[in-house]
């Protein structure tokens, strides 16, 4: 009786400890303090697409709207609307949120001054306004965030000075002011990563009797001068550098590293040719020891002097490094001087698919059915998540690295674009390998999305059959296109000539049967108002039959596809749109949580 009678009060200390917390949201009026702030935010911001259509002033809770995230008791903790096309100015009354954690606002073309309330969130650990249109200076009153960690203001309009109060926010560990009109001397900042260029009349640290002599142009620092501003933190104290310094110390740009030309000298015994590990279209990979210990890969592009200014460099360097997922190659530092530009990799112990599959061990049908699912990974995070998005231009085996698991590694990418700029802005010039380059983008020269799908297909037939792809038709001595001969056996169910001899029989003909139609929707020639999708189609088809190993399989209906449909023996079950599934496959944690299903017939 007695814990019954305890039981009974704890559940009303519960509940009236709940009302108390919620009514005090409550105005004297009863409405919603958080609801009076989103609607203040809503009335001043221009909503073309109607996202936030669904905000009313009468509700009573707004954790039922879109682009906002409650906590479990209720309260505003987001408010996420990036790439909405929304613009007006962002309202004070922001600063009345007091439980936000997260703002995200990103890629909008909201304007006005950047609200100083946002000081007043003690809660709110990130905070990004990239790519709008602020203007005004960067509130003081940001360094109030004692909880915050990632900071996003570049691409703006924002003008004066860095204030020095940001070097007190010891939990930021991110900062990007890239790209404004920032001037005046940077305060000695504690973020482990900060990003500045952009900035013309930006001066080092430590310099203020030169900015305030020299005004309006302070120790002219400007992008038309072949100078950029990058540095780190070493010892508590600030370094400025000069890009066109052979000998400076070394520079971080973002995370990435700043080598001395001398130091990757030394790593690669001065670029000795018995370090090369590989030798590409963009120039030499060599192997090399830095002084810690660390084992890198230095690529030394061709034509160094020619690629561009320092500035494009830095810039597509920039974007390179940016890409950052578990299938594709991390970019770890570079290297440019008036006549060099290098960049730095891990190196990968495993070296890359081309190789292995010419090795004397081969690759179990398991290891490529696992390297052709990585792959497909990468790409899709390349075309879909990154922004700007990443064309490879040059899929193929040899650009397919593996680590010490054997998981694909995408390398290569982004370098075609950065080549390109020796010549133009526009991107025109094929660059490629014979035998994986697109019917499209051969004859126009213009690459797209479609380019790496018809890549990746090709990559298929190169795991199936341990061959190059000019390699194919000299297996089964046939003459005409490689493409047309593997129909020509596909139809004939004669696929085990396309399988590679080292395999021995030991692989899953269903399952070879299943890849070799994924290879060939991809590089089929459609128009191309059809190809991407068609193409996408079967490189879906392609993860969900490689990231399984197991298919849900049916007897034939009567009624269905002819037996001559080029996907006559299975058709993909899509639950949602193809963006729904790219948001869903760039998620690590989505792997075991598709809802495809392959039919047999």
């Amino acid at each position: 009786m007695g814990f019954n009678k305890d039981k009974f009060l704890l559940t009303w200390v519960v509940l009236f400890f709940f009302c108390v917390s919620a009514t005090a949201l409550l105005s004297p009026k009863g409405v919603n303090f958080e609801v009076i702030a989103l609607m203040r935010i809503k009335e001043l911001l221009v909503d073309p697409h109607g996202v936030l259509d669904n905000w009313d002033e009468a509700a009573v809770d707004p954790c039922s709207w879109n682009m906002i995230t409650c906590s479990l008791d209720g309260l505003v903790i987001g408010l996420g609307a990036p790439s909405q096309n929304l613009s007006g100015t962002l309202a004070p009354s922001i600063g009345n949120l007091t439980n936000l954690q997260l703002v995200l606002l990103q890629n909008n073309n909201i304007s006005g001054h950047i609200p100083s309330e946002i000081g007043k969130l003690p809660k709110l650990h990130t905070l990004d306004l990239s790519n709008n249109n602020f203007s005004g200076q960067i509130p003081t009153t940001l360094s109030h965030l004692e909880t915050l960690q990632y900071l996003r203001l570049n691409n703006n309009s924002l003008s004066g000075t860095i204030p020095s109060s940001l070097a007190n926010m010891t939990q930021l560990s991110f900062l990007d002011l890239s790209f404004n009109n920032l001037s005046g001397p940077v305060p000695v900042l504690l973020a482990k990563t900060f990003n500045i260029v952009g900035n013309p009349l930006i001066c080092a640290a430590g310099a203020e009797q030169d900015c305030s002599r020299t005004r309006p142009t302070p120790m002219p620092f400007s992008l038309n001068n072949s100078q950029i501003l990058w540095w780190r933190q070493r010892n508590n104290k600030q370094i400025f550098f000069d890009v066109s310094d052979q000998h400076r110390e070394e520079i971080c740009l973002g995370n990435l590293k700043r080598f001395q030309f001398k130091e990757l000298q030394v790593a690669t015994n001065n670029f000795s040719s018995k370090s090369i590990v590989g030798k590409g279209g963009f120039g030499n990979v060599y192997k090399g020891y830095l002084q810690d210990g660390t084992v890198v890969a230095v690529k030394r592009l061709k034509d160094g002097n020619a690629i561009g200014g320092e500035i494009q460099f830095q810039t597509e360097v920039e974007i390179i490094s940016l890409a950052v997922h578990r299938n594709l190659l991390r970019l770890y530092g570079f290297c440019m001087t008036a006549t060099e530009r290098l960049l730095v990799y891990p190196y990968m112990s495993n070296g890359s698919v081309a190789s292995r599959l010419k090795a004397k061990t081969a690759l179990d049908w398991g290891t490529r059915k696992r390297i052709a699912l990585g792959t497909a990974r990468g790409l899709l995070y390349l075309h879909e998540q990154c922004d700007p998005k990443i064309i490879h231009r040059d899929v193929k085996a040899a650009n397919i690295l593996l680590d010490d698991y054997c998981e694909a590694i995408v390398g290569d990418f982004g370098l075609a674009k950065l080549l390109d700029h020796r010549d133009s802005h526009v991107t025109t010039a094929v660059r490629g390998t014979v035998g994986h380059i697109a019917p499209e983008y051969l004859s126009t020269g213009q690459s797209s999305e479609k380019t790496d799908v018809f890549g990746f297909g090709i990559l298929l037939l190169e795991l199936i059959s341990g061959l190059r792809a000019l390699e194919f038709g000299k297996s089964a001595s046939q003459k005409g296109a490689i493409l047309d001969w593997v129909r020509k056996v596909h139809l004939e169910k004669k696929l085990e000539l396309l399988v590679d001899k080292d395999l021995k029989n030991n692989y899953d003909r269903i399952e070879l049967e299943e890849m070799v139609q994924v290879a060939l929707l991809c590089t089929q020639y459609l128009p191309v108002k059809d190809r991407r999708c068609q193409k996408w189609f079967g490189c879906l088809k392609a993860m969900d039959l490689l990231r399984s190993g197991k298919l849900l399989r049916k007897p034939k209906q009567p009624g269905q596809e002819p037996m001559n449909s080029p996907l006559r023996r299975h058709t993909l079950i899509l639950p949602t749109t193809l963006p729904c599934w790219f948001k869903q496959w760039s998620s690590p944690d989505q792997d075991d949580k598709w809802g495809a299903r392959i039919i047999s017939r």
